[in-house]
């Protein structure tokens, strides 16, 4: 069965298809045929003209008229947003309730395009606002997403069920929350709807409000005792959610409620305070930091399943426990690095891959991280598991705005480009072999050579 957004999409695209401009030129285009001394009523409707419609129904045209797909004139004057179009259609005996072959309603149509003043004509004239489209969608469903509040409270007033479920389980409050329809969403709390039912995949309205990114809506739900402590699918709370969609106003007001576990890891293997560390967003470390969050504490393995073709990628490789420290360095968060580190973090921290806060800080792209980083842990010459120092990760960063900046930071710390990784490789072999951006910016900063510096056994190879 389609859904409802499948059946909105396979209703534009047929009147789409079969539209054409409101020319009177090309109007005869549209298949009807036009009157001797005027347009069709199809050819009004279509194009707006009101009086050219009351001009054909005075000939004998019906307000009635059915077109392909099972079309009605109403629902025509509702995707053209006339109102006074669809007063006279009404007022000339059009059916508010003739639902098109997919099972749409003039009255669904008109909250899809969320017009309050024709959603109020179609209820004057008696439209079923119960009658949903079939997915199980109810027009209150459709207008909480869409229209306006003052449009929903009409809706329930003239009888709608506030909690009736689509096949997916999302009810109207669902529906307002994932459109951070805050104002709508009190309407239909204050109407009974059940604030914490769940769809079959396990989400409730507050995680539809966290991931709209409304904070509005966030606050009311909250406000009228949506249960923080709910979990989603793959056991995901809300406060992780707030996080993945990188609404940290929701994560603030989750993490304020009280409540959250944040020693607990998410399914990338990150607790709350990683992702923070990694936004840059200062205030919100400093309050998971005073509500208890460890600023030393690890990473763990990632839940999540990789899936690539063959040939065509590989994952990416797993990543050591980090702390939240590297995970700032490396995204250039200087003020969230002092701040983890003025609640304890540990700047001597190292990784076992090797790297520490200053090759974390390399392999991002801002040089004043670098700088702080380099007097957390003062020597620029530190390699990884694999041998790589911090100029073999600058330089192989590739070119972008912080490069030189970077090499400069480096080159006042002592960082050697004669010192080779595992595989033999020197900085300065890389720079000169490299794209001529990098290699021009760091003969600029390193001093130009005659020949690459070479690690001694190559250059034993190299004579």
């Amino acid at each position: 069965m389609p859904s409802m957004a499948e059946l909105l999409w396979q209703r534009a695209a047929a009147w789409a298809a079969r539209s054409a401009p409101p020319a009177a030129a090309i109007l005869p285009l549209f298949g009807a045929p036009a009157l001797a001394d005027g347009l069709s009523l199809e050819q009004a409707v279509a194009a707006g003209d009101v009086a050219a419609a009351r001009a054909a129904l005075d000939q004998g045209a019906s307000a009635g008229e059915t077109l392909a797909y099972g079309e009605s004139l109403l629902a025509r004057a509702i995707e053209t947003q006339q109102p006074r179009m669809v007063a006279l259609l009404l007022a000339q005996g059009a059916k508010p309730n003739v639902a098109d072959a997919e099972g749409l309603t003039p009255l669904v149509l008109a909250c899809e395009r969320g017009n309050a003043e024709i959603v109020g004509q179609l209820i004057e004239a008696r439209a079923n606002v119960r009658r949903a489209v079939p997915d199980g969608t109810t027009p209150l469903a459709t207008c909480a997403r869409f229209s306006t509040a003052a449009t929903v409270e009409r809706m329930l007033a003239a009888g709608a069920k506030v909690d009736t479920p689509d096949s997916r389980g999302q009810t109207a409050l669902m529906w307002a929350a994932s459109a951070g329809k805050a104002q709508s969403a009190a309407m239909l709390l204050e109407a009974g709807a059940r604030i914490d039912r769940t769809t079959k995949a396990g989400f409730t309205p507050l995680f539809f409000a966290v991931a709209s990114g409304s904070a509005e809506t966030t606050r009311l739900l909250l406000d009228a005792g949506a249960d923080v402590s709910h979990r989603g699918p793959e056991s995901t709370s809300a406060p992780q959610l707030a996080a993945y969609q990188k609404n940290w106003d929701a994560l603030r007001m989750l993490v304020e409620r009280g409540g959250v576990d944040l020693a607990e890891r998410d399914r990338n293997g990150e607790q709350l305070l990683h992702v923070a560390a990694a936004s840059g967003d200062e205030p919100l470390v400093g309050l998971l930091l005073a509500n208890g969050a460890d600023p030393n504490g690890l990473t763990g393995p990632s839940r999540i399943t990789w899936v690539t073709e063959a040939n065509f990628g590989m994952p990416p490789p797993p990543v050591p426990p980090t702390p939240p420290l590297l995970i700032a360095a490396r995204h250039g968060n200087v003020p969230v690095m002092r701040a983890l580190v003025a609640a304890g973090a540990q700047p001597a921290f190292v990784a076992a891959n090797g790297t520490n806060v200053v090759l974390a800080a390399a392999a991002g792209r801002s040089a004043e991280a670098l700088k702080e980083a380099l007097a957390m842990a003062p020597d620029a010459n530190a390699a990884n598991a694999a041998g790589a120092t911090a100029l073999h990760m600058v330089i192989g960063g590739g070119m972008h705005g912080e490069l030189g900046a970077m090499l400069r930071v480096l080159a006042d710390h002592g960082a050697r480009a004669d010192l080779a990784d595992a595989r033999g490789t020197t900085p300065a072999a890389m720079a000169q072999g490299g794209l001529a951006t990098v290699k021009a910016i760091y003969d600029q900063v390193f001093g130009q050579k005659a020949a690459p510096v070479l690690a001694p056994a190559l250059a034993e190879a190299h004579p």
